[in-house]
């Protein structure tokens, strides 16, 4: 599943994560470094289960788990209109 960021939103790395930007209805998140790597990931094409296991790999937590959160977090952006398919 490749997504990619809304025409209206604006990405800036920050020293700990990213700043996310919706230019529409001026409202914006900070991401930690966590939720930065994942979303990166996402945007480069990469599914939730192929985060999931990356994710498992370095934490103790199981790969679907981690790819629940991920599908999680995928659903919290697209709710905000941050991203698209």
């Amino acid at each position: 599943m490749a997504l990619r960021a809304g025409d209206h939103v604006t990405i800036t790395r920050a020293e700990d994560g990213m700043v996310v930007l919706d230019e529409r209805a001026g409202r914006y998140w900070q991401l930690n470094a966590s939720a930065t790597a994942v979303l990166d990931c996402l945007l480069s094409g990469q599914s939730a289960a192929e985060i999931g296991e990356r994710i498992a790999r370095t934490r103790r937590v199981t790969p679907e788990k981690a790819a629940k959160d991920v599908d999680d977090f995928i659903g919290q952006m697209r709710s905000a209109g941050l991203v698209t398919d």
